[in-house]
């Protein structure tokens, strides 16, 4: 793609969203977030200031970027000098979809938390002359030309993280001069598989490609590994078995729905929490499951012999999985791909998921370990849990397996703390 059709398609994206947020209240929220932002930039950000900038895409890469944020933060470059008591570095994070920014616009783990400008020339100049960041780390995605350029030119170190590459992608296309010339401009790319590798190294990037793994096998081990819990689900769940069913779409809803007898018949509870958590589809769910109770009400305390609860809150997924007899992990029976099957295979439980995963890599393998199955429909639902109470070795060794894989491919986020020391990208 000539740099010229780039400006067309930034010129274009800019334009459709403007119309859209006349009636898209996602758009809307896009377009008002960037309104002012290169003066809230500069009243916020002080001259001088050592920055480390991260840069995710949304709420899922900032996932694979936390932990190598949060170990940056915990490391002596951004701590105080025993001599000067002077903050070394301070850490910027930015997003560039509201439903990221939204999300985290308070998270304490970043000095500063904005949306990314749009990219151009102009605006990459300027939101550089502000920022004038010691290191950038963009997260597996995200690849806006003129914001890469002007940081080589710079001579600002930048690194890609925790990225994943397919041959369907335009850097592997006759027509992707553009896009790898982009990949040029970063100083290390760390990416999830030796696959990934193999395309980059086809392109002339060999020299700059390293094998790390995906960092959110690192993060889900740390959440794991935390002892925090989740107010009223012990009492909720009372001894019994339960499958918690999470970032659930309507198409996976209605399987649950299809196999909520036979839960009930062999007395197991069913935890849901949903991927959208709006009024609307709380009400959908509730009508769906008309004995369910709403966890904002067991969360106050209230009693309920409901034996399915609606999870009508965010931020405790991750922490729910613990509590499963099995998981089931939404997304595969529809057209957005399944989500986050690790949050769940850490905790060595069952997994279970739709039809639709073959484009996430740990999913693929999760199923190729026998530490996931995958479920078509309701019978074969209703099959796969029947084996997993009737047959105690193939559940326990299922369970076994996910665990273990989560374990064995974990060690990306130390890989890449390591190059930033080894080449000494923050002591400047």
């Amino acid at each position: 793609m000539p740099v010229f059709l780039y400006n067309i398609f930034l010129l274009l994206f800019r334009a459709g969203t403007y119309i859209a947020s006349l009636f898209n209240p996602k758009a809307k929220k896009w377009v008002r977030g960037r309104k002012g932002i290169f003066e809230k930039l500069q009243a916020a950000i002080p001259a001088g200031e050592k920055i480390i900038w991260m840069h995710c895409a949304s709420l899922g890469e900032f996932e694979q970027g936390r932990p190598v944020m949060e170990r940056i933060k915990a490391s002596a470059f951004v701590k105080a000098t025993a001599d000067t008591q002077d903050t070394r570095h301070k850490i910027l994070l930015t997003f560039f979809s509201p439903s990221g920014y939204e999300a985290l616009k308070d998270y304490k783990g970043a000095d500063w938390v904005f949306y990314l400008p749009m990219d151009g020339p102009r605006n990459a100049r300027r939101f550089l002359e502000i920022v004038h960041p010691s290191l950038v780390i963009f997260v597996k995605y995200e690849f806006w030309y003129y914001y890469l350029k002007k940081i080589k030119y710079r001579n600002i170190p930048l690194i890609l993280i925790s990225a994943l590459f397919r041959k369907d992608m335009p850097f592997f296309k006759w027509y992707g001069g553009l896009q790898r010339k982009i990949l040029s401009r970063f100083d290390q790319l760390f990416v999830q598989n030796e696959s990934s590798k193999k395309l980059l190294d086809d392109i002339g990037c060999a020299d700059i490609t390293t094998v790390s793994g995906d960092t959110r096998f690192d993060r889900v081990i740390e959440i794991a590994g935390a002892t925090e819990a989740v107010p009223g689900i012990e009492k909720f769940i009372d001894g019994h078995k339960t499958l918690i069913a999470g970032s659930t779409w309507s198409d996976d809803e209605e399987l649950l729905k299809k196999a909520a007898g036979f839960l009930e018949s062999n007395q197991v509870k069913l935890i849901i929490a949903p991927h959208e958590v709006n009024p609307k589809h709380i009400e959908y769910l509730q009508a769906l499951f008309p004995d369910s109770l709403l966890y904002s009400f067991l969360s106050r305390g209230l009693d309920s012999n409901s034996r399915i609860l609606i999870i009508d809150n965010v931020g405790i997924l991750s922490r729910l999985y613990k509590y499963a007899w099995s998981c089931y992990v939404g997304g595969g029976h529809g057209h957005t791909g399944v989500h986050n099957v690790l949050e769940a295979a850490v905790y060595h439980k069952p997994v279970l998921f739709g039809p639709n995963y073959e484009k996430y890599r740990e999913a693929v393998e999760l199923v190729l370990t026998k530490g996931a199955m995958v479920v078509q429909g309701k019978e074969q639902f209703i099959e796969t849990l029947s084996r997993l109470m009737q047959d105690p070795s193939f559940y326990r060794e299922t369970g076994e397996k996910a665990g273990q894989y989560v374990k064995a491919n974990a060690g990306a986020v130390e890989k890449i703390i390591h190059y930033i020391q080894e080449k000494r990208l923050l002591t400047s």
